[in-house]
């Protein structure tokens, strides 16, 4: 699974023959209908840069999509939020982080083994306690459409943008972090179960925000952008 998500992190638009191939010509002796469920298995699925971790659900309210030609100018103007999965020994557990668009800061996050609503709702209630955004943007997918995340929003005030099916690069810096938090900590680590995950993270979303300098804050850190400090 982490030589999968690696590939994918990197080429998202593989699918599971194309990612067959990549795996057996680094060495791995798999078959593509085992590269398919092991792929269905984490919402992982070719088409354009998105993960499809999170389902539409049945019915569910659908949002417009709020942030075309918007100019996002200050910190808590928008926040966004997804969900990816982290590799552990043995299997495997779910992330959802609460970002501020403008500064790239990590505002909260959280880990789940499901991918009930509930630990989106748990990250999103502590980011709010915090602070709000005048517009909070996700995709469609089920957690997010819930009564209970969108309940939330609403209580708070906060405008709710959804990203149009198929738009590739909505949440683009949510996408960016995925890809540093895997490159620079997950793929680093063996995580011996969620425990070890959670402090671990815990560290390195501590590092992301209060120390590691962004290129395209102009080589601030997160924190310095979203505190203005």
């Amino acid at each position: 699974m982490v030589q999968i998500d690696r590939v994918y992190t990197d080429r998202p638009f593989y699918g599971s023959p194309r990612m067959t191939q990549v795996l057996r010509g680094r060495g791995y002796t798999v078959n593509e209908k085992r590269v398919a469920r092991l792929m269905r298995l984490v919402g992982l699925a070719a088409a354009c840069p998105r993960r499809s971790l999170s389902q539409p659900a049945d019915k569910a309210r659908k949002y417009p999509y709020l942030l075309r030609n918007l100019k996002i100018d200050r910190p808590d103007h928008v926040w966004a939020s997804d969900i990816t999965y982290i590799a552990v020994r043995g299997g495997f557990l779910y992330l959802t982080a609460v970002l501020d668009w403008f500064s790239r800061y990590v505002i909260a996050w959280e880990l789940s083994n499901s991918l009930d609503a509930g630990f989106c709702v748990t990250a999103l209630d502590r980011a709010l306690g915090l602070s709000r955004p005048a517009i909070f943007n996700t995709d469609q997918g089920s957690q997010f459409t819930s009564d209970a995340f969108t309940g939330r929003l609403e209580d708070a005030g906060v405008a709710i943008s959804m990203d149009g099916r198929g738009r590739c690069f909505d949440n683009i810096f949510i996408e960016r972090l995925w890809r540093s938090v895997k490159y620079e900590e997950v793929y680093l680590k063996d995580y011996a179960d969620g425990r070890t995950a959670w402090q671990e993270l815990g560290r390195w979303f501590d590092f992301y925000n209060h120390e590691r300098p962004h290129q395209g804050l102009g080589w601030q850190t997160p924190e310095a952008v979203y505190r203005g400090v």
